[in-house]
């Protein structure tokens, strides 16, 4: 699930090869273009528009930035990142791939937009985030980021006491069930068919959660869209406020097959990430991945340190790239 932002002015493509190009425009993707161009860095950002976060009213868990709207944060990172320098290119990546190697053998790589322009760069950070997958339940996906919610700390706080249900999907619901408990003394929990053991079911009772073991058929609105409850396959109607569901989290890997960069999925069937490692690196020389498309459960403030993390070794990277053209440059003039 993503939602189009509106469209904003985008900076012209630069026709000669730039030193990073950035694949993402949310938190991950400036805070690593901003490390770069304070650098002094040639950095460009590729930003579709379509953040993980557009459908929420704000964006919670970050210390001073607490209650911002997304779009705002984004719009003040955009910015910040063109005050030194980088440029934001509003588009959709279609391709990447590696290209022949520059004349002192330094990295290449060919960027391409669905309008048909490409870029040529020597390093490439990718944080593109991730989409989430919803259960296919009638009327779920009309209330996503609303009153159908996935994380207890983006938006537990602005649900705490109400009417409660957790929609099944996997082992992972049973954790988030701990945790929505903490938020409201009123709460369900939605079977769907998977399994409850004993143990989990006597700790259930404990903390008074009930269990409805009947499969869910719809979600259910009151006559001005308000969500009222679930729907069963019965017929009932259980009244609910607020639904929390798992979601299956998979990176968004849309024209960077190219790339071949290496995937893996993650524990219960959760989805899958782009496999990385220290600082973002990755199996693939000269590409990086930052934010949710490497760490699914990062927050904004943790894909925000990832990608300048990610920039600050992509620099030091360039840094040794261009002390050892100059080294090779400055022997072949002597001799």
């Amino acid at each position: 699930m993503s939602a189009q932002t509106s469209h904003y002015d985008s900076d012209a493509l630069p026709t000669d090869t730039v030193d990073v190009v950035v694949v993402g425009g949310g938190a991950a993707g400036l805070n690593g273009a901003l490390m770069l161009a304070r650098s002094r860095r040639s950095v460009i950002v590729i930003d579709s528009g379509t953040p993980r976060n557009a459908p929420a009213e704000a964006m919670h868990g970050f210390i001073v930035l607490d209650g911002t709207p997304p779009p705002e944060i984004l719009q003040r990172g955009r910015e910040q990142v063109r005050q030194y320098g980088g440029r934001i290119v509003f588009g959709e990546v279609t391709g990447a791939e590696a290209a022949a190697l520059s004349a002192d053998g330094d990295l290449r790589f060919t960027v391409t937009l669905a309008d048909g322009r490409t870029l040529t760069a020597r390093r490439v950070l990718v944080a593109t985030g991730l989409r989430d997958v919803l259960p296919e339940v009638p009327g779920l996906a009309e209330h996503w980021g609303h009153s159908v919610v996935h994380c207890p700390y983006c938006h537990g706080w602005e649900v705490r006491d109400e009417p409660i249900g957790i929609l099944a999907t996997g082992p992972l619901s049973v954790h988030h069930a701990w945790l929505f408990r903490q938020l409201t003394d009123d709460l369900i929990y939605f079977a769907r068919g998977t399994d409850l053991d004993s143990e989990i079911r006597a700790r259930f009772a404990a903390r008074g959660i009930r269990v409805v073991e009947t499969d869910v058929r719809e979600v259910v609105n009151d006559t001005d869209g308000t969500l009222v409850g679930v729907g069963l396959a019965d017929g009932t109607l259980v009244e609910r406020r607020v639904l929390a569901v798992a979601t299956r989290m998979e990176a968004r890997t849309e024209g960077l097959d190219g790339l071949k960069l290496p995937m893996e999925d993650l524990p219960d069937n959760m989805g899958r990430r782009f496999a990385s490692a220290m600082a973002g690196t990755t199996e693939i020389p000269g590409v990086w991945v930052a934010g949710n498309a490497a760490d699914p459960a990062a927050q904004v403030g943790a894909s925000a340190a990832a990608g300048a993390l990610a920039g600050s070794h992509i620099n030091a990277m360039l840094a040794t790239a261009d002390t050892d053209a100059a080294l090779a440059s400055a022997q072949k003039a002597t001799g």
